[in-house]
């Protein structure tokens, strides 16, 4: 099957949330999800000094980070519930390799009131079945190598370790950062899905809820599930 890059219009709806092109309207709300230094203490956005206090500062930021023409960049939306229709973060599926069949699940941050709910798991499940679905046989997925929290999220999807790549990319207050590789290769995905549907089901009939959250991120938080 030839490798082909999945429509950046199409919306992909799970059981918990809904995956639809992320537009720069959107972006205000987006900032309301994850502008929060919380997010960029573990290298999301080039880490700490990538963080923007300032909704003007946010959209001028993103207007660089993602890859609008290059990448499918999404918007993660709560599917039911009293948070129905929320925007809580971003992901992205980008690097599109068709020649080689791989592409890379990355740029993805959320909102701290979801971390530990269904939204990481079904976001991974819709786009790896997007990705499969369109012929690719590789997905990439890599961490900051000191974001440990990171590296045991994407671990526990069931994703293989393949090592971390040395001096990989600058971070924003221009230091080096190694990034941690892991993949999910065409022959892992049923044993994958199988894991992310485990760790999906025990959510159903009960939508997303957000955790409490306080009013100011502490000045040295611990480190968040975001990946890039």
């Amino acid at each position: 099957m030839t490798a082909t890059r999945p429509d950046p219009a199409e919306t992909m709806t799970g059981r918990f949330i809904r995956l639809e092109p992320l537009t720069r309207e959107r972006l205000p709300e987006l900032f309301s999800a994850i502008g929060h230094p919380i997010v960029f203490a573990g290298g999301y956005g080039g880490g700490p000094a990538g963080y923007r206090d300032t909704e003007a500062g946010f959209i001028d930021w993103a207007e660089t980070y993602y890859s609008w023409n290059a990448g499918n960049v999404y918007a993660v939306i709560v599917v039911g519930g009293p948070h129905d229709e929320r925007l809580v973060g971003t992901t992205t599926l980008g690097d599109f390799e068709p020649q080689f069949e791989a592409t890379h699940i990355g740029w993805t941050a959320y909102d701290p009131r979801v971390w530990g709910t269904a939204v990481n798991a079904e976001a991974k499940r819709l786009l790896l079945t997007s990705a499969f679905d369109h012929g690719f046989g590789r997905v990439k997925i890599q961490a900051d190598a000191l974001n440990e929290r990171s590296r045991a999220a994407i671990h526990r999807i069931g994703a293989t370790f393949e090592g971390v790549l040395r001096r990989d990319r600058p971070r924003a207050d221009g230091t080096w950062r190694d990034s941690a590789v892991f993949s999910v290769i065409i022959d892992d995905w049923p044993k994958v899905r199988d894991i992310l549907d485990g760790r999906l089901d025990p959510h159903s009939g009960r939508p997303v809820l957000f955790r409490s959250w306080p009013n100011e991120a502490p000045t040295v938080p611990p480190l968040p599930r975001a990946q890039r």
